[in-house]
């Protein structure tokens, strides 16, 4: 059947969410703050890059099941099932902000008081929270409502940026945390349509979905630092870590994916899920080491390449001349946040370097960060014009292939460090490129 669907919060996980839900045939209010943000969406113009999001986003809307209010009062009074997918920044100890989920939480819960809703409504966490934040948002309702039939879940998010509708509208699996028969039956029922091929459904207690998804994007940061560590041990032995990579990927007990070493991860999931696990273990007198190294080797692997790059240069970068290719943390997105390319700029700057960059899509929000401390390339190629040396920071597609003569003509030195092992030794050693990578022998 057909839900009436209230998501507050359109950054990535609730402007996705809420527009699959509408595509699969529910009314969907999405609720921001913003209303310069609202305005673009009720347009169909969408605050974010997201392949196929756009397209969805004006489809539903055109076809009246997809909304935008700046209005809370409208959304709770509208909806029966609310998703909350709002911000949880890391505050300075690591540990996960809850102020957004709280308040919004204590706003959903007087409305119902002032206004007297008396419709049972689902109230979900979508938002990635340590354990025990369902309990918190339940005595939130208790304590501010005598009786209610609010219902708190737990429904983590397991969305990639750059894939996220498709994920969305093809999960893997579903997560959903709850002791309620009447939440289970209501999410089952909504989540029919997305799993139609048979991936699973789990149900299971509120605090095991919510550390499910701790431990998710944990495990995934550990596959790739572990991989980083390994690539020094490669470079000083001379072996090929792209060689390794294959070579234990097939095993399928290990799996393929996010195994390939690089400059370092980032993004708004892994830096902050990882140090938010760490601060919640910590609290319990558990030392989670492993969890802890990921950190602390995704630290040091920007540094490393860093530190690789100024050697090259006898540890003195003032005045060189920088062109970076790739700003968004990884490809198919403008998200910058932790991004690895914003720790080199940030260091380039400080030892007197000039950077010259290109992103196909992250150019706005890099420059909230560094405004015009750092230039802009119109393209990947005047983007190297003049420059003493390229640093490869993100592998978007358009990287994979260009055209080494012409950028013999413009570039100062023919010298590339290459973040994310784009190109063969055989392919650098045959245009003549000095070329430094993650993990293997360098061409010089």
């Amino acid at each position: 059947m057909s839900y009436k669907i209230a998501v507050i919060g359109t950054g990535y996980v609730g402007l996705v969410s809420g527009t699959c839900f509408a595509a699969t045939g529910n009314d969907v209010l999405c609720v921001d703050i913003d209303q310069e943000k609202i305005n673009k969406m009720q347009q169909g113009i969408s605050p974010i890059y997201e392949p196929g999001l756009e397209h969805l986003l004006k489809q539903n809307i055109k076809e009246e099941r997809l909304h935008f209010t700046s209005d809370l009062k409208k959304a709770v009074e509208f909806a029966s099932i609310i998703f909350l997918c709002l911000p949880t920044p890391p505050n300075e100890d690591g540990s996960a902000d809850l102020n957004h989920v709280k308040r919004v939480a204590g706003d959903i819960a007087n409305l119902i008081k002032e206004h007297g809703y008396n419709e049972n409504k689902i109230v979900i966490n979508k938002s990635t929270v340590p354990v025990g934040t369902v309990d918190k948002v339940k005595a939130i309702f208790d304590n501010i409502l005598e009786n209610h039939n609010v219902t708190v879940v737990s429904n983590p998010e397991f969305l990639r940026e750059g894939f996220a509708v498709e994920d969305a509208m093809k999960p893997e699996r579903v997560v959903i945390g709850t002791s309620s028969p009447y939440a289970k039956e209501i999410l089952q029922d909504l989540y029919k349509p997305f799993v139609r091929s048979g991936n699973p459904i789990f149900f299971m207690d509120e605090k095991s979905a919510e550390i499910t998804k701790y431990a998710a994007n944990a495990f995934l940061a550990t596959k790739i630092s572990f991989m980083n560590d390994l690539s020094a041990y490669c470079e000083k032995v001379g072996a090929d870590i792209e060689n390794i990579r294959m070579g234990i990927g097939s095993d399928s007990r290990i799996g393929k994916r996010f195994l390939f070493a690089g400059v370092g991860y980032g993004g708004s999931c892994f830096p902050k899920d990882v140090r938010a696990l760490i601060y919640s273990a910590d609290q319990e007198d558990v030392s989670l080491d492993i969890v802890k190294a990921a950190w602390s080797i995704n630290a040091k692997q920007t540094n490393r390449f860093y530190d690789r790059i100024a050697n090259r240069f006898g540890n003195d970068l003032k005045g060189k001349k920088i062109g970076l290719w790739g700003l968004a943390f990884k490809p198919n997105t403008d998200d910058t946040r932790e991004a690895p390319a914003f720790t080199l700029i940030e260091r380039f700057l400080e030892d007197g370097a000039s950077v010259t960059a290109f992103d196909p899509e992250a150019e706005f929000n890099t420059r909230q960060k560094f405004g015009n401390s750092i230039n802009y390339a119109k393209n990947m190629y005047d983007c190297v014009d003049g420059v003493d040396l390229l640093v490869i920071a993100t592998e978007w597609t358009t990287f994979r292939n260009p055209d080494f003569n012409k950028m013999k003509n413009l570039m100062k030195n023919n010298l590339i460090f290459d973040g994310r092992n784009l190109y063969t030794h055989e392919e650098m050693q045959s245009v003549g490129f000095e070329y430094h990578c993650i993990g293997r022998n360098s061409v010089v």
